[in-house]
């Protein structure tokens, strides 16, 4: 069966509760930001290319208090690893460090236009870590929905720098050098769409997805990645490599053809990380358009081209991603139009597009199959969600 997926009202409770134990005293200010899956369109974002993702209901909550002792403190009740859960900074002098999941708070702090009052915070996540749907974008747009409440400057900016502010938070802090779209879904995500976003303009265009009969299934291999290690940044600069090869500003500008003429010139690797590339974005930009024709067998038809494309030209899924993709195809007479990796890769989800009708049945061969694979992975119907706002706390 489907997991249950955390009302935001338990995680404002329990981000209070704990607030109130650790500063003796009530939040009065609080965000909300959520994580997020992507339908098609994966490493394309960094490429100048297309990417369809959408908000999910699984959130990032925080609350806290401005303050005027010039220390930030900070506590998290959603962390994997056996770093402090508590931690504090001076406001005037903001550097990466540990904890780590700190760095992302900080980044943000670090961004923030104008002077930063000092505050304390309690962060609470329903977003999967290590579940390649973006908990750590999650946590930067609700640093800076909760930050700007406290400092004016920060919401009299246009949406779009706010979310360069909280990727260059990753890039700078984190050590991570994503493209735009984890920051963007999560700060400009709607309810009942997907958005298809030219990373390139920096454009947004939103797709309904409200069709009762059909729904997305999230699927957590439970296989934690890790991006900031060397995987992704050396795809990245192949990438930018290969665009000087061929002479573009940046691969959305690339063609096959064009990649075929200089063959000669890049390695094997390099000439199938491109491939995947330019094919990728032709791909997001058809696929967007077929589910909003309503054509969900073509867009199943995409997905799986997708994912056989990371798996094979960019080599970022893993064993357990391809398994579930299969056990999943496996089911297309029941209901399956289409699955695939999403993320960054080396791990995380699946997401696939299905009947309402097939999703207890699809969940159950999936688990089975997947359980007697050694694994025990996690189900999550997802419906498109709302991007970051303000909460309003409990006097």
């Amino acid at each position: 069966m489907a997991s249950q997926i955390r009302p935001l009202g338990e995680l404002i409770d329990e981000a209070t509760t704990a607030f109130e134990k650790r500063f003796v005293s009530k939040p009065t200010i609080g965000a909300r930001a959520p994580g997020r899956v992507n339908l098609i369109g994966e490493h394309t974002d960094y490429n100048d290319g297309f990417v369809f993702p959408m908000a999910l209901p699984m959130v990032t909550v925080i609350v806290g208090n401005p303050t005027t002792s010039g220390v930030c403190r900070v506590e998290t009740l959603s962390v994997s690893t056996d770093e402090p859960w508590y931690t504090e900074f001076s406001v005037d002098d903001i550097k990466p460090g540990k904890p780590k999941w700190c760095n992302y708070v900080k980044g943000v702090a670090a961004q923030m236009p104008g002077k930063l009052t000092s505050f304390d915070a309690v962060i609470v996540s329903s977003v999967p870590l290590g579940g390649g749907v973006s908990s750590s974008a999650s946590v930067e747009v609700a640093t800076y929905t909760f930050l700007e409440q406290i400092c004016a400057e920060g919401a009299d900016i246009p949406l779009i720098e706010k979310i360069l502010k909280c990727q260059k938070a990753e890039h700078v802090f984190a050590g991570m050098p994503c493209g735009i779209m984890d920051q963007f879904i999560s700060m400009m995500g709607k309810e009942g769409h997907a958005l298809l976003i030219d990373c390139r303009s920096q454009i947004g265009r939103l797709v309904p997805m409200s069709n009762p009969d059909v729904v997305v299934l999230v699927t957590n291999s439970n296989v934690k990645h890790e991006l900031t290690g060397s995987e992704y940044p050396t795809r990245r600069k192949q990438c930018e490599t290969a665009a000087k090869v061929l002479g573009v500003t940046s691969l959305r500008d690339a063609t096959e053809l064009d990649l075929e003429a200089k063959k000669g010139e890049v390695d094997k690797e390099t000439f199938c990380r491109v491939r995947h590339v330019i094919t990728e974005i032709k791909r997001t930009d058809q696929a967007s358009a077929a589910l909003e024709m309503g054509d969900y067998e073509r867009f199943g038809d995409y997905m799986v081209a997708s994912h056989n494309s990371l798996r094979d030209d960019y080599e970022v899924s893993c064993k357990e991603l391809d398994q579930l993709v299969e056990f999943a195809l496996e089911m297309k007479d029941e209901g399956v139009y289409g699955s695939r990796m999403t993320g960054g890769g080396f791990g995380g989800c699946t997401v696939t597009l299905l009947k309402a009708s097939a999703v207890d049945k699809v969940i159950k061969h999936m688990d089975t199959k997947y359980t007697a694979s050694g694994r025990k992975a996690t189900f999550f119907v997802c419906p498109p969600s709302d991007g970051a706002s303000y909460l309003d706390l409990p006097a």
